[in-house]
């Protein structure tokens, strides 16, 4: 098998989540529990939102391609991640490693653009409720999933486009139990200065574009919420953004905390174990974030079981 960078490492081994032989069952089945949690939880809701119609909202719209892209980027991660458990070697071809790479860039930055999308909509929400219906119109929230969707298109073939230029010539295990940037960068035999340097463009253009955006959003909404006398309305505007806020909070800490552990030297170990974080934890609890104490989504669950019974 090659490939265009003429490389003449044609498979990885990836060395997995840890090397303790007493562990491997044991993070086994907590990975696998975890997966199940993942592909229950986010599909339950997916379909929630599409069976009922007092859900067809743009905020469960927004959570439902959030539902989406958690469940997707499970599915690219999560089956290799268990592989490295149970077999003695779990290798991925050199196509395989980039595939995984592309999809894995791909929803990590399609969410982060859905997050931002989703700030936006609750600003909207709050500080403009009588102009919502026509801000947040069904074609402004179609296309500002498709501009999420096409930014992290790009993003990741950028990334990918500049791993594969690269040539790995010597060693081919990946201190990792997916394939992902800075070990692989390890990995190679070439220059990987222009690949850092991308790296940190693509990092630093989308968290101040995205952080500047959610951050006008949320002070815009503190800025009215002080203007707001009951306590009434104090509460309903914490309810509308909580479960956002909390997500933000996961998902964007554990993702800057991973990319500065593992940037630099000798935190490749620590920076694999946060990198969890968002490629699974956060999956797993968005479902039970946006559901909990919601009471549409309870609603909805009451009334779809109800159907199911009759």
């Amino acid at each position: 098998m090659t490939m265009e960078n003429d490389s003449s490492v044609t498979e990885f081994i990836l060395v997995g989540f840890t090397d303790q032989p007493q562990l491997q069952l044991v993070f086994f089945f907590l990975f696998l529990l975890n997966y199940m949690f993942i592909v229950i939880g986010n599909l339950s809701l997916i379909n929630l939102i599409c069976l009922n119609s007092h859900l067809h909202t743009p905020m469960y719209f927004f959570i439902f391609n959030l539902s989406f892209i958690d469940f997707c980027h499970s599915l690219v991660i999560t089956p290799k991640l268990l592989m490295n458990f149970v077999s003695e070697k779990n290798i991925i071809s050199l196509a395989g490693c980039m595939t995984q790479l592309f999809f894995f860039c791909f929803f990590v930055h399609s969410e982060c653009y859905v997050l931002t999308a989703m700030a936006y909509d609750r600003y909207v929400a709050i500080c403009k409720p009588l102009l919502y219906t026509v801000t947040m119109s069904p074609q402004v929230c179609s296309l500002l999933m498709f501009g999420s969707y096409v930014m992290g298109f790009a993003g990741a073939m950028v990334y990918t486009g500049d791993m594969v230029r690269l040539s790995f010539c010597d060693s081919n295990i990946v201190n990792h139990y997916m394939c992902d940037i800075f070990p692989l960068l390890q990995l190679s035999c070439s220059s990987t200065y222009a690949s850092e340097l991308v790296n940190s463009i693509i990092v630093s253009t989308i968290v101040i574009i995205s952080s500047f955006i959610i951050f006008i959003s949320y002070a815009l909404i503190l800025s009215n919420i002080l203007n707001i006398s009951s306590a009434q309305g104090w509460s309903k505007a914490f309810r509308t953004c909580g479960s956002h806020i909390i997500t933000v909070a996961l998902f964007y800490g554990s993702g800057l905390f991973t990319h500065l552990k593992t940037s630099s030297d000798g935190s490749m170990d620590q920076g694999k174990f946060f990198s969890i974080f968002y490629t699974n934890i956060v999956p797993m609890l968005n479902p039970l974030i946006y559901s909990l104490r919601n009471k549409d989504v309870i609603f909805a669950l009451k009334k779809t079981l109800k159907r199911i019974a009759n």
